[in-house]
């Protein structure tokens, strides 16, 4: 396999949810990511909007990786014929290591757990732990609510202007590679203020790619 220079980490959810759309969108983010010879970087998961991410992108030749905790082997399904395959202690360690491996986010609908991926990449984002692009893939208008509630927590001075804009909102997975695209250094820094950084893990160390 070629040497992969740019990754992608996708947070997205395990069901399928109730609109086709959101099943279709996954599948192209797939397509989309092999067609760029991007990796792919998430949640290991082989079930749902996660397992549709990863079987598109290996059937169209994309590269893969995936971090999956050890509690959730079982419940999530996890995908062992990825390219690189990665089980964490914690779910901490999992969000570390994949954010580790990637040079941009892509959020697509998903539940709570989707929503935990985004806040705390969003919250590093604002502490200075990376400069990634983040991008909301606002399916059919799933993300409307969540887009309102940063803009709410912005116009409620519990965040400044620049916390929303570390976000970019697309509609369309088409949308979504142009931000995707912009050069930015895998890995996390060392935060310009005071908050603590994340601790490293064992398992990141043998993780990295």
């Amino acid at each position: 396999m070629a040497s992969v220079t740019h990754s992608i980490c996708v947070y997205c959810g395990s069901r399928d949810g109730h609109d086709p759309a959101f099943a279709t969108a996954a599948e192209a983010t797939g397509q989309m990511l092999a067609a760029n010879g991007w990796r792919l970087v998430y949640g290991a998961g082989d079930v749902g909007l996660m397992g549709r991410v990863a079987r598109s992108a290996q059937t169209a030749g994309g590269a893969t990786m995936g971090v999956i905790p050890q509690h959730l082997l079982d419940w999530e399904v996890g995908k062992r014929d990825l390219d690189t395959f990665v089980v964490t202690e914690t779910m901490h360690e999992r969000k570390k290591v994949m954010l580790m491996n990637a040079n941009a986010v892509i959020v697509l609908p998903g539940g709570a757990g989707s929503l935990d991926e985004f806040f705390e990449v969003l919250t590093w984002r604002q502490l200075g732990l990376h400069d990634k692009p983040i991008i909301v893939v606002n399916v059919a208008g799933y993300w409307d609510a969540l887009v309102h509630l940063l803009d709410h927590v912005v116009a409620q001075g519990f965040a400044g202007q620049d916390t929303r804009d570390y976000v970019t909102v697309v509609d369309s997975t088409a949308a979504a590679e142009a931000p995707c695209a912009a050069p930015c250094p895998d890995g996390m820094r060392r935060p310009n203020r005071s908050p603590a950084q994340p601790r490293s893990a064992e398992t990141q160390s043998r993780a990295m790619a």
